[in-house]
Formats: structure tokens, sequence, C-alpha cells
């Protein structure tokens, strides 16, 4: 396994302020072979983290400085990050309700069975990869729809909404041959095979 397989391995991210739990989680995974970082605090995690990195992040919800909660308030702004599985010794239903429709995978009070926080962990690497596809193909498409011309991204947007050639002709203010020139352009910088193809891409991007 090279330098860059091994970066786009799946990481658990375990942030916690009590020395034992961090030291107890990481051995809980990397003895199923997962690979396990640590973090003291949340401002620590946050100030060095590369969100492009895959895993999951196992969370304390309460900590000194920074809460589980403000740190996944934080993360929420970004584009994509890992998803957050929260433990707590304290934790109250009001808490676990806020966390999970912020996004949470899961809510799990210490102290906890290790085949749950794993079964979660496996979840949450799943719902990550998930992601950052999808991401992927979004981004691919967009790059595919930023090479077109102004005028093949309008022709675009009038296939796109269902217009014949005919009809965009008569919009654009130029010939049905020019249309279809376009068109064509159009097909084969999307790397589109049909005209379904280039409309489910290009509707992928605009519902995201």
């Amino acid at each position: 396994m090279n330098a860059e397989q091994l970066n786009r391995e799946p990481i658990i991210f375990i942030i916690d302020d009590d020395d034992e739990v961090r030291d107890a989680i990481a051995f809980l995974m990397e003895s199923v072979g997962l690979q396990a970082e640590t973090y003291s605090s949340a401002e620590i995690f946050s100030d060095s983290f590369d969100l492009s990195r895959p895993g999951c992040i196992i969370l304390d919800i309460r900590m000194k400085g920074m809460s589980g909660l403000m740190l996944q308030e934080h993360l929420a702004e970004q584009v994509i990050h890992p998803p957050i599985i929260f433990i707590t010794g304290h934790g109250d239903v009001p808490m676990a309700v806020k966390a999970i429709k912020a996004g949470a995978i899961d809510f799990i009070q210490k102290p906890f069975n290790d085949q749950v926080l794993l079964d979660s962990v496996y979840r949450a690497i799943e719902v990550d990869e998930q992601q950052r596809g999808k991401a992927q193909k979004h981004a691919e498409i967009k790059h595919k729809m930023e090479r077109l011309t102004p005028r093949e991204r309008e022709v675009l947007d009038l296939v796109v909404k269902g217009h014949r050639n005919k009809i965009i002709a008569d919009e654009l203010h130029i010939s049905q041959s020019t249309v279809e020139v376009h068109r064509s352009r159009v097909m084969e910088k999307m790397e589109a095979s049909s005209l379904s193809d280039l409309m489910r891409m290009v509707l992928t991007v605009n519902i995201a």
C-alpha cells in the first residue's frame, strides 16, 4: 500500500478530554484494524484537521472550551466533513435530539458497549464513503460544465428545460444548425452518452 492509498484509508478521529477514554477507544479501534487519531480538545482538532481526510469522528459532547455540539455546528458550515458519533457520560434527551437533528450518526452514553460503538463506527464510515463519492461526482460534473462556453451553457440550460432545437434557435436568435453544433459540443464536453444522461447530470448538480 503506497502513501496515497494509506492517506485515503478511513481514520477514526477521537476527541475527548478524558485521557483514559481516548486511549481505550483508540485501542478498541486499532484492535479491529482501524486507524485512530486522538485529540484532547475540540479546539486542537479544529485547528489541525484536514476535512478531506475520510473516516468518522467520535466526539465527547461535554468538554472544557469548545463543546462537542459547538464543534458539530462549526463542521456543519463545511461542504463535507466526517460523520459524528457523540459519546457522553452526562447525556440527556434534549442534547441527543439536538445532536441527531444536526446530523449526528449516533449518540452513545458512557460506559458504552464496545460492539455498539463499533457498529456505529462502521455505519459512519459507510455514510462518509457515500457522501464523499457523491461530492466527487458533483465536482466532476461542475468541472465539465465550467468548460462550456457561455453560448453552450445557454443551450444546455434550454435543453435541460426540454426545449426543442427550433425553440432554442428562436430564443437565442441563431439558426437550428448552429444549435445542433452547440448541442453536439455540449454532449462531447459533458461526456454524456445520451440526452437523458446529460439531464441527469445537470439535475443532480442543481438539486444538490
